[in-house]
């Protein structure tokens, strides 16, 4: 199965392995939640690598919030649908599987295979969980279902994560729905958005694609009518 000849199956594999046990559990549409894996817990603020990490630590709060809410609205449309789904690791998306446990609702943990990678987070919930050695593919897994996505402050992944999303939208081939990213400040700072506007390489249009939110709550009004 590990050879060259074998890809396409196991390309297929997981393409279809996750998405028959999603439906056989009954999830149907899903709130998307990327972010960084080393944003840490306040309780591990301290011992944050850089003094920006331990500035960050605050979304982990409003991501735990952010999925609770979430999770509380999925509860009452009877669990199937907005699902709260996260890359099932630490940070942020181990914030986001413990805010749905904390509602008492479940969530997805779409994993992906690292050398340096742990294990999954102990709040996904775990015929929810799913580990995936192709990035293309799990970040499929991510957009199919999902009816809004959240973005916090995070790396390269969630850059990744981040404009695959935005070009498919931009291209109308993801329908259009509430992207928002969590900091304005560091959004700013990490891209410059405006610039790419004014060079032509976007257009103005596509700045109204994604908004920036600080809290939980204010994400939750953000897309509560949407979704």
């Amino acid at each position: 199965m590990r050879s060259d000849p074998l890809r396409g199956v196991r390309l297929q594999l997981e393409l279809e392995k996750p998405e028959s046990l999603l439906r056989a559990e009954g999830v149907n549409s899903t709130v998307v939640m990327f972010g960084g894996a080393r944003i840490p817990s306040p309780a591990e603020k301290a011992r944050a690598r850089t003094p920006t990490l331990a500035a960050l630590s605050h979304y982990y709060e409003e991501a735990r919030s952010f999925a609770r809410m979430v999770t509380e609205e999925s509860l009452k449309r009877g669990g199937g649908e907005l699902v709260i789904v996260t890359g099932g690791g630490p940070g942020v998306m181990e914030a986001g599987n413990l805010g749905a446990r904390d509602a008492g609702g479940r969530s997805v943990g779409l994993g992906i295979v690292l050398p340096h990678e742990q294990a999954p987070n102990e709040y996904v919930t775990p015929e929810l969980c799913f580990n995936f050695h192709y990035f293309a593919i799990r970040k499929m897994h991510f957009l199919m279902r999902a009816k809004a996505i959240t973005v916090f402050p995070g790396g390269f992944g969630t850059l990744d994560e981040l404009f695959e999303t935005l070009t498919l939208i931009q291209t109308d081939r993801m329908e259009r729905m509430p992207v928002l990213l969590f900091g304005g400040k560091f959004w700013r700072k990490i891209v410059n958005w405006e610039a790419l506007a004014e060079a032509g390489t976007i257009s103005d249009e596509d700045l109204d694609l994604f908004s920036f939110v600080e809290t939980a709550e204010e994400a939750w009004r953000a897309m509560r009518g949407k979704v």
